[in-house]
């Protein structure tokens, strides 16, 4: 059974920055892609960034240049350095990692941004 087990999340000021981590209990080059997911309230859940097996990132275009997703293959862990951060990026991040017809989650961290 795969397990995503995030950390980093918390309380920060407007301008500030968090690094989150997602740590996968196999290999995170055996999946198609691991990415974040933040889900603010009353919205629905939507991409933040995403690193494919073969390297390819996407952002979504909040985050473009704010954000860096990167990956230890060794640790078998995906990080996401978040900087610049505004009140709008206030929701639950939670890490995913989609192997062909699965996508498996992780239980989620909540980031704070404060005015």
């Amino acid at each position: 059974q795969v397990q995503l087990v995030e950390s980093g999340g918390g309380l920060v000021q407007a301008g500030g920055s968090l690094r989150l981590s997602c740590a996968t209990s196999r290999s995170i080059l055996s999946f198609n892609a691991v990415g974040w997911y933040r889900q603010a309230p009353g919205k629905q859940r939507v991409l933040v960034a995403r690193i494919t097996s073969a390297g390819t990132i996407t952002y979504a275009d909040s985050v473009k240049g704010r954000f860096t997703i990167s990956r230890d293959n060794a640790k078998n862990t995906v990080y996401l350095q978040m900087n610049s951060l505004k009140p709008e990026d206030t929701a639950v991040y939670s890490c995913n990692a989609n192997s062909f017809s699965l996508n498996y989650w992780g239980q989620g961290t909540q980031v704070t941004v404060s005015s």
